[in-house]
């Protein structure tokens, strides 16, 4: 017999951001309903998340978790792994310049995973609903969402935090730009003979950024390789002592001997764009919101910045959450920083992938200009971690302090 459920908010999905939103929206008050099967543990990837997205996870209660099974990202280096004949320095960005002991933390995603399932499944405002779902609705003018058991769950707001083929995008009615850049992504996790000093490397190379990231300990790392769809699978088909000769000559040895361990992963790399972030009573978050290339570390920690968003408009809008005014809200909300992040994401692997003269010039003047002036180094530094406090750097200390 299948049974109908009125609610205030729905949460569908249960990746970090979907997990993260219903915590956040249990923490001010909001009962949840939270839809989708138990997180996955067997994810061996890893996130790198900046320090505002460290605080965030604090304040949900999961920190002191996290910060037991991750590593700090101290120093972070760009370097020039091309053969092109416009080099660059290899510029090095340092925590305490900007008066920070670390950037950020890079964590393993099954550890994230599990602490804030751990998190939601001991919250008494979430329900948890351990169900897929089958089908989305806004006929009625209310949410609902039918789940594979036949129960259906209606709410006045849903977060759609069910990933890159989102059917909450898609009946909210939410179109998307998408861009194949014809690269992948070889994910892996290497142990190493020289302790890492908790420094993130992203080496530049012709055919993407081949991406270094510190794990717990001092001699292993997760690496996220990019390069030309083709040759990833290449890559992917040699066995694991290959692989770590071609990785250790890649990053000319810099961390020594280099041993692949088990689990290495494939991942064809997109951009995705949606043309509106709220519609139909329907907020998308996480990767349902916005896809791109993993280069300057800013997936999550945007997905965790819509989170933030979400809970912002839901207290603006205490009678209704999924009111059009709160459609609009969010969607002007989330649209700059999912814009500029998405574009500069795309210009960053474009600068790199072009074999065109002037395009080297500009990314070589910008590290030249990076590396040699402390003060745009320090905006740079700022600005990657949030979004606005680079440039809010930039005001008088009496405006900074009277600023919202």
């Amino acid at each position: 017999m299948t049974a109908t459920e009125q609610n205030r908010i729905v949460v569908v999905g249960t990746g970090p951001a979907g997990l993260a939103a219903a915590l956040a929206l249990a923490q001010i008050g909001e009962p949840v309903t939270l839809v989708g099967p138990d997180p996955r543990l067997d994810d061996t990837r890893t996130t790198a998340l900046m320090r505002p997205a460290i605080e965030f996870l604090d304040r949900l209660g999961v920190g002191d978790a996290i910060r037991a099974i991750s590593a700090p990202l101290v120093t972070m280096r760009i370097a020039d792994g091309t053969n092109r004949l416009i080099r660059t320095p290899t510029v090095n960005f340092h925590a305490s310049e900007i008066g920070e002991e670390f950037f950020g933390l890079n964590i393993p995603n099954a550890g994230l995973n599990e602490a804030l399932g751990k998190a939601a499944a001991a919250e008494p405002r979430i329900t948890w609903r351990r169900q897929f779902v089958s089908r989305w609705s806004t006929d009625t003018g209310r949410v609902e969402i039918t789940l594979d058991n036949g129960d259906v769950v209606t709410a006045d707001l849903a977060v759609a935090a069910d990933g890159r083929k989102s059917k909450g995008r898609e009946a909210a009615g939410i179109t998307v730009h998408v861009k194949d850049f014809h690269q992948s992504a070889l994910v892996l996790n290497f142990a190493h003979t020289r302790h890492h000093n908790f420094t993130s490397t992203e080496l530049h190379t012709e055919h993407g950024p081949c991406t270094q990231v510190p794990l717990p300990g001092g001699f292993r790392s997760s690496l996220v390789w990019m390069m030309r769809s083709w040759d990833a699978e290449r890559l992917m088909a040699v066995d694991d002592e290959e692989l770590a000769r071609r990785l250790e000559e890649r990053q000319q040895s810099f961390l020594g001997r280099v041993t692949v361990e088990p689990g290495r992963q494939l991942y064809p790399l997109v951009s995705m764009l949606p043309n509106r972030f709220a519609a139909r009573r329907i907020m998308i978050v996480g990767e349902a919101a916005h896809m791109f290339p993993p280069i300057t570390a800013q997936g999550l920690n945007l997905g965790i910045r819509d989170v933030m968003d979400v809970v912002d408009v839901v207290r603006r809008f205490p009678d209704d959450p999924g009111s059009e005014a709160a459609m609009r809200a969010y969607d002007m909300q989330r649209r700059p920083d999912i814009v500029a992040r998405t574009t500069a994401v795309s210009l960053i692997n474009f600068s790199l992938l072009s074999s065109f003269l002037p395009v080297q010039m500009a990314r070589g003047v910008t590290l030249n200009l990076l590396d040699a002036v402390p003060f745009l180094r320090g905006i740079f530094m700022r600005e990657g971690m949030y979004p606005g406090s680079g440039f809010a750097s930039l005001l008088p200390a009496r405006t900074r302090r009277m600023a919202p």
